[in-house]
């Protein structure tokens, strides 16, 4: 096996962390930063502080970023980020933000809009402002990826946009901003966590240092989000969570993601399904679907967490999901076989190249069939 790794962003970890902010902006050598964030954190007072914090040197706030950011957004925190002359970026939030603030600090040095790089293929430019990324969820793992998933609503598509120059400068990651985080976003984030690892381990593209990073992060997954989920301010749970949303950022950076990614994106825009809630309704079909196909690597990772096979890693899943609350089928859609067939053909991603085993139309269709 030939194989490379690459991380080049600089990960600071801890409970309370985010004090060392004003420190890092100040090693940047910025003097006209913006702070990218949510609605929330504009309410909660928090985005104010740490503009005061950082001694004048944040002085832009952007915060018109939704659930699932459309590329008008980007475009919009773009042209302040050009107009204003900023010359470096924070985010703080979860995955929605990060991924709009790595889109914005790139095409702001450009005159193009982002969507000329959504579902293009075209390649995106190397330049971007410098980003420091502030996770708020265990999710995502955008602080430390080079994907930024967006949104066009008006062409009713989500999808990936990969670039080197989205990688963050600096994550600041702090678990201790996850505990406002209430207990059905938690189970979503941590299971966008757990099939980002479970996706990289049997990714074609798998390779030696991801795969350890990918067991590593469902094992927390497994033994820490049920916890996090019922004790909100339970700090080991909390930072076991942090931790695992930032390895399997790592594991799946290189490897990518498969199957349920792909599906997830129609799922999120056609049915309004979470991200994290859409990926975690198809993970355990797929892991039965890849072992049917051939594919021993589900086998593999189930044994090194210390589980017969990947059955019963399967069921495992299944069971958390019931657990959570989170959805184990598409029954109160009421799908007509025309929605259905839109989601077939909507889930024909990129994303599928990547799994183990070729995922046809007949498979896609008899899934969401079976589910519905």
């Amino acid at each position: 096996m030939t194989w490379e790794y690459q991380q080049p962003v600089r990960i600071r970890f801890g409970n309370g962390i985010i004090k060392c902010l004003p420190e890092e902006i100040r090693q940047f050598g910025g003097r006209n930063g913006m702070l990218v964030t949510s609605p929330s954190f504009v309410r909660r007072g928090l985005a104010a502080q740490i503009m005061a914090e950082s001694g004048g040197l944040l002085s832009l706030l952007y915060s018109s970023v939704s659930p699932n950011p459309d590329v008008r957004e980007c475009d919009e925190c773009a042209a302040i980020m050009r107009r204003e002359k900023c010359d470096f970026v924070v985010a703080l939030g979860g995955g929605s933000v990060m991924d709009l603030a790595k889109a914005a600090a790139t095409i702001c040095l450009t005159d193009e809009s982002i969507t000329a790089y959504l579902g293009t293929g075209k390649a995106v430019p190397s330049a971007h402002l410098p980003l420091i990324a502030v996770p708020t969820t265990a999710g995502t793992g955008s602080e430390i990826t080079c994907v930024s998933v967006l949104s066009d609503h008006s062409r009713g598509m989500k999808s990936p946009i990969n670039s080197d120059g989205f990688y963050p400068n600096l994550a600041i990651v702090d678990p201790e901003l996850t505990y406002s985080v209430p207990p059905y976003l938690t189970a979503c984030t941590g299971f966008d966590v757990l099939c980002h690892a479970v996706e990289a381990y049997w990714s074609r593209y798998h390779q030696p240092v991801c795969d350890a990073l990918a067991v590593h992060a469902v094992r927390n997954v497994l033994t820490y989000l049920p916890i996090a989920f019922e004790e909100p301010e339970n700090a080991v749970a909390r930072e076991k969570m942090a931790e695992a949303s930032v390895i399997a950022g790592l594991a799946f950076t290189i490897p990518k993601t498969t199957s349920s990614h792909a599906c997830s994106y129609p799922l999120t825009n056609l049915l309004g399904i979470p991200h994290g809630e859409a990926c975690a309704l198809t993970i355990d079909y797929f892991m039965h679907l890849n072992v049917e196909h051939g594919c021993t690597r589900p086998d593999e990772l189930a044994k090194l967490l210390g589980l017969a096979d990947a059955g019963v890693l399967a069921g495992k899943i299944a069971a958390m999901k019931r657990q959570l609350g989170v959805r184990t089928n598409l029954h109160d859609f009421n799908l007509t076989e025309e929605k259905l067939e839109q989601l077939v053909q909507a889930s024909k991603h990129p994303n599928l190249k990547n799994n183990p085993v070729e995922i046809t139309e007949d498979m896609l269709r008899e899934m969401y069939q079976t589910l519905r």
